[in-house]
């Protein structure tokens, strides 16, 4: 007898990732498949005693819990790459202090670890959730519950790239702006995860000639609200005022949030920062490092809008290295300066003393002082 498989889709792994991605934002178990075995993996953002004692059953003294190697650092290691240490019982409160305690400190061996753990941080990751995972390794033969999301290890690893390279435009319309009543919005699905990425095309830009560019990261408190921590909503005004009233130019707004962590861990690390510590040391504490948004999606996206040269608006070197990386031609770079407030000087020169920017901080507050 025959067998009908009926399938509509394009990419079946890729597929499978992106429901694995929805399984571990809603704090469920995934099994990921793989070359030398399957395990079960699940966040512990949402660790609560009745899913710990259900892992527990589960895993018996076989769980081990993930930890990026920022994390290690803060927990008084010496770390460039992720470990695991073992997890003989489903604690929560140890999870926990592990994985997110500001005071906590490595209480047992750190290990290496494999693939399958690798994955399982990617997934978490992509998920923007806290870069944590327990692991649990499944006896070979063991029977699975269908209704837990199974994905390869294998797709996982590639899924950042294939989500960049099948980037589509799916809408687009001039919307007026405010200064800037000649802009275009155009819609991109794809990039990072499940988001859709926005190119607006400022004013008539030549696009034979060098195109002003700006790649500008989602910043919802500072965009929106106004936030007076960080300069991002000045950033994206000036640049969409300048593109008007020169030739025209393309902003691409990204959706990367909090540097690539999402909005919920940059929250997490705004009351970190209400504590004390800077917007780098914050992330690490969570597990982040310095910067974890990726901005070769940003190149495909300019290239389908026919752009191949670019007067790059930017205060960040690795967007000029990342452009130039991608085959685009970077002919200039130039700054974009927001205000220095009492409450994002501290953020400015963090940016620029560890992380390289651009930023002549002296002089943005003397031009401030005569304002």
């Amino acid at each position: 007898m025959m067998r009908l498989t009926l399938s509509l889709s394009d990419n079946p792994a890729t597929t499978l990732v992106e429901r694995a991605i929805m399984e571990f934002r809603s704090a469920r178990p995934v099994v990921i498949d793989g070359v030398k075995g399957s395990a079960l993996v699940i966040g512990v953002e949402d660790l609560d005693e009745a899913r710990a004692a259900e892992i527990g059953a589960v895993a018996g003294s076989h769980a081990h819990l993930v930890l990026p190697a920022a994390r290690l650092r803060r927990l008084g290691l010496e770390r460039e790459v992720p470990g695991r240490v073992a997890l003989p019982v489903a604690d929560r409160t140890r999870v926990e202090t592990l994985a997110l305690k500001v005071d906590g400190r490595i209480d047992a061996p750190v290990r290496a670890i494999d693939a399958l753990d690798e994955e399982a941080l990617e997934l978490a990751r992509l998920s923007l959730v806290l870069p944590a995972v327990i692991v649990v390794p499944l006896a070979e033969g063991i029977e699975i519950d269908p209704s837990l999301i199974r994905v390869p290890g294998e797709a996982i690893r590639g899924y950042r790239r294939a989500k960049a390279a099948d980037l589509a435009i799916v809408s687009r319309a001039p919307v007026p702006l405010e200064g800037a009543p000649t802009s275009e919005f155009v819609v991109f699905r794809g990039g990072e995860g499940l988001r859709d990425q926005v190119a607006i095309i400022v004013g008539k830009p030549d696009l034979s000639k060098p195109v002003s560019v700006r790649l500008h990261s989602a910043c919802l408190t500072g965009d929106l609200f106004g936030s007076l921590k960080c300069d991002c909503g000045d950033q994206l005004r000036n640049t969409v005022r300048f593109m008007a009233e020169s030739e025209g130019g393309i902003l691409l707004y990204l959706d990367q949030e909090g540097r690539g962590n999402g909005i919920s861990n940059k929250i997490r690390a705004y009351k970190l920062q209400s504590q004390g510590y800077d917007t780098y040391d914050a992330d690490e504490v969570l597990g982040f490092e310095a910067d974890q948004r990726r901005f070769d999606f940003a190149a495909v996206m300019l290239k389908a809008l026919g752009v191949g040269k670019v007067r790059l608006m930017t205060n960040n070197p690795e967007k000029i290295a990342a452009l130039s990386q991608a085959g685009l031609e970077v002919i200039s770079d130039h700054r974009v300066l927001g205000r220095p407030t009492a409450e994002n000087v501290s953020y400015l020169a963090a940016k620029r003393d560890r992380a390289g920017h651009y930023i002549d901080l002296e002089g943005m507050l003397a031009c401030s002082s005569k304002d």
